[in-house]
C-alpha cells in the first residue's frame, strides 16, 4: 500500500475521531499502524478510540506506545497524560499494583514539565482519595487547585471537575443545597459539549452517585433523561454506557419497571467484563435487589454474593434476604456488623432503614428506636425528599409497634405521599401495608381494605410476590369464590383487566401453557366457556377490582 493510501486512512481516522465515531477511528488508526509507525498523538487517539469501544487491552497498549514516544520527544506533559490514563484504567479493571505504578510515573513526569492543564488532571484523583478517608478539607483544597489551573489555562474540563469535587465534598459535609447546585452547574457544562467526552462522563457519574447517596430520586431521573442522548451515543462496551445502564436500572427499579431494570443491569454486567469491576459489582447488587423484592431469594443471594466477590458490600440486601428466609437473628447481626465498620453518616442511612425493618420484625424495639433516631439525624443534616420519606416510613412503623396508631397514621400518610410524589411505587405500596395495620388497630376496616387493595394492585403489576403474600396475610384467611385457588384468582383478575395470556405469563413469571391450564380450570369451576364470561364474573364478584 502506498504512502498516499496510508495518508488517506489516517485522514479518515482523524475525521472520525473528531466526530466521536470511535469505531471508524479505531479501525482506521489500527490499520494505519499496521502499515507503518504512528505518531505519538495518533497512538493517543487510537488509545482513546479503543477505550470508548471497551477494547481495554488495545487501549492500554496504545497509551503505552504514546507515552514512550512522548518521553522520547521530551513532551513530558503529554507523556504524563498517557501515564495517567494507563493508571486509572488499570485500576478500574483491578490491576492495582500496575495502576499505582503508572500514577507514580505520572507525578514524576509532571514534576519536570512546565505547568499546564496536565498538572490539573491527576489532582482530580487526589480530591476523591482525600474524600474516601473523610478529609473533606483536603478534598476541597485539591478541588480549588484544579479549578485554579483550569481557569488559568482556559480548560473547561478542569473547571467542571473542580465543581464536582467541591460539590461532592459540600454534600458530604451536609451543605446539600450548595453542593448539589455545583454538581448541577457542572452537568450543564458537560451537556453543553464544551468538555472532553471522558470528563463529561465523569461529571455525570459523580452527579448520579450523589443522587443515589441522598435518595434524590427526582433529580436523578431528570438528569438521566437530560443525558440520555449523550448516553445513547456511547458504544455498548464503553465504560460510561455501562455506568449509565446501572444508573438507569436504579431509576427504573424505583419507578416500578423491574423487568427493564434487570435487563439494563444484566447488560451492564456483560458489557463491563474486563473493563470496570465497580460497575459490574453495582450491577449485580441491583439485580439482587430486584430479585429479592420479587421473592426470588436464591437468585438474589447469588447476585449479592457476586457483588461481594467484586468488592461491593452486599448489605443491606443480603441481610434482608436472611430476614425474608426467616433468619431474623442472622439478619440483625449482619446489619450490626455493617454499621460497626461504616463511619460516614450518609452511606449509613440505607443500613439504618434496613435495621429498623429487621429489628421490628424481631421485636427489638430498642434497636429500632436507635436506628430510627440516627436516620432522623442524617435526614436533618442531608436534606433530601427520599431520605425524608424513608424517615417518615421508619418512624411510622416504629410508632405502630409501640401502640401509637393515631400518630403512626399521620406519619405513614405523609411518607406515602412523598413516595408517590417521587414515583417510588414499591416504597409507597409497602407504606400502605403499614397504614392498613394502623387503620385496623383503630377499628377502621374500610380504610384498611382500601390500603390493602391499592398495595396489592401495585404488587401484582410489579410481580412482587412477597408483597402479595403480605397483603393476603393481612386480609386473613377467607373462602375464595368459585372454589378457585389463589393463583387462579390472580390469573382471572389479570384477564379481566384485558391482559392477554402472554401478558399474564410475563406478569406472574409463569409460562403461557400454565396460564392456559389455569384458565381451563377456571372455566370448569365457574361453568363458563369464554373470556368475556370470565371477565363478567370477575367484575360481579369484585375480583377485577381486588375486592374479591
Amino acid at each position: 500500500m502506498s504512502p498516499r493510501d496510508v495518508a488517506d486512512i489516517l485522514d479518515t481516522a482523524k475525521r472520525a475521531f473528531a466526530h466521536n465515531d470511535w469505531a471508524t477511528a479505531f479501525s482506521s488508526f489500527r490499520a494505519a499502524g499496521q502499515m507503518g509507525g504512528l505518531s505519538a498523538d495518533q497512538w493517543y487517539s487510537l488509545a482513546e478510540s479503543a477505550w470508548w469501544l471497551g477494547e481495554i487491552d488495545a487501549a492500554l497498549d496504545a497509551w503505552k506506545r504514546a507515552h514512550d514516544l512522548y518521553v522520547a520527544s521530551e513532551d513530558l506533559s503529554r507523556a504524563a497524560m498517557s501515564a495517567m490514563f494507563l493508571a486509572c484504567h488499570s485500576l478500574e479493571r483491578g490491576d492495582t499494583s500496575v495502576g499505582s505504578g503508572w500514577m507514580q510515573r505520572t507525578r514524576r513526569l509532571l514534576d519536570n514539565a512546565p505547568e499546564g492543564p496536565a498538572h490539573g488532571y491527576p489532582l482530580y484523583f487526589r480530591i476523591f482519595a482525600a474524600m474516601s478517608v473523610g478529609d473533606l478539607d483536603e478534598a476541597m483544597s485539591w478541588a480549588d487547585e484544579v479549578g485554579r489551573i483550569g481557569r488559568r489555562f482556559d480548560d473547561p474540563s478542569l473547571v467542571a471537575l473542580s465543581l464536582i469535587g467541591r460539590g461532592r465534598a459540600l454534600v458530604k459535609r451536609g451543605s446539600v443545597a450548595d453542593g448539589m447546585a455545583l454538581l448541577d452547574a457542572a452537568m450543564l457544562d458537560a451537556l453543553s459539549g464544551r468538555l472532553h467526552p471522558v470528563w463529561t462522563g465523569a461529571v455525570y457519574c459523580h452527579l448520579m452517585d450523589a443522587c443515589y447517596e441522598l435518595d434524590e430520586l427526582r433529580r436523578a431521573g431528570e438528569w438521566t433523561h437530560a443525558a440520555s442522548r449523550w448516553c445513547d451515543g456511547i458504544p455498548d462496551a464503553g465504560l460510561y454506557r455501562g455506568i449509565c445502564r446501572v444508573h438507569r436500572a436504579q431509576i427504573l427499579h424505583t419507578r416500578g419497571s423491574w423487568q427493564e431494570a434487570e435487563r439494563e443491569a444484566t447488560q451492564a454486567c456483560a458489557d463491563m467484563a474486563h473493563v470496570h469491576i465497580g460497575t459490574i459489582a453495582e450491577g449485580h447488587y441491583e439485580i439482587g435487589e430486584i430479585r429479592r423484592l420479587r421473592g426470588d431469594l436464591v437468585g438474589a443471594e447469588d447476585a449479592f454474593r457476586r457483588a461481594h466477590e467484586l468488592g461491593r458490600d452486599p448489605q443491606p440486601g443480603l441481610a434482608l434476604v436472611r430476614l425474608a428466609q426467616g433468619h431474623a437473628d442472622t439478619a440483625a447481626a449482619s446489619i450490626r456488623t455493617a454499621l460497626a465498620v461504616l463511619v460516614p453518616p450518609l452511606p449509613r442511612a440505607r443500613l439504618c432503614v434496613a435495621q429498623v425493618e429487621i429489628a421490628l420484625a424481631a421485636g427489638d424495639l430498642e434497636t429500632a428506636r436507635a436506628a430510627c433516631t440516627e436516620l432522623e439525624q442524617t435526614a436533618a443534616t442531608y436534606e433530601s425528599s427520599g431520605l425524608a420519606a424513608a424517615v417518615q416510613q421508619a418512624r411510622g412503623a416504629l410508632l405502630l409497634r409501640e401502640g401509637a396508631a393515631p400518630e403512626a397514621v399521620t406519619m405513614l400518610r405523609a411518607a406515602c405521599r412523598r413516595w408517590q410524589d417521587l414515583d417510588a411505587t414499591h416504597h409507597a405500596a409497602n407504606t400502605r401495608l403499614l397504614l392498613a395495620e394502623a387503620y385496623r388497630s383503630l377499628g377502621d376496616e374500610d380504610a384498611a381494605a382500601l390500603e390493602l387493595n391499592a398495595a396489592d394492585a401495585v404488587f401484582a403489576q410489579l410481580g412482587a410476590e412477597p408483597g402479595r403474600r403480605r397483603v393476603a396475610s393481612l386480609r386473613g384467611p377467607r373462602a375464595l369464590p368459585g372454589g378457585m385457588t389463589a393463583r387462579e384468582i390472580e390469573v382471572l383478575r389479570l384477564v379481566a383487566t384485558g391482559c392477554s395470556n402472554r401478558d399474564v405469563a410475563a406478569m406472574l413469571f409463569i409460562s403461557e401453557r400454565t396460564v392456559h391450564r389455569h384458565l381451563s380450570n377456571i372455566y370448569t369451576k365457574l361453568g363458563i366457556s369464554s373470556r368475556s364470561a370470565a371477565t363478567a364474573y370477575a367484575f360481579e364478584h369484585g375480583i377485577a377490582t381486588g375486592n374479591g
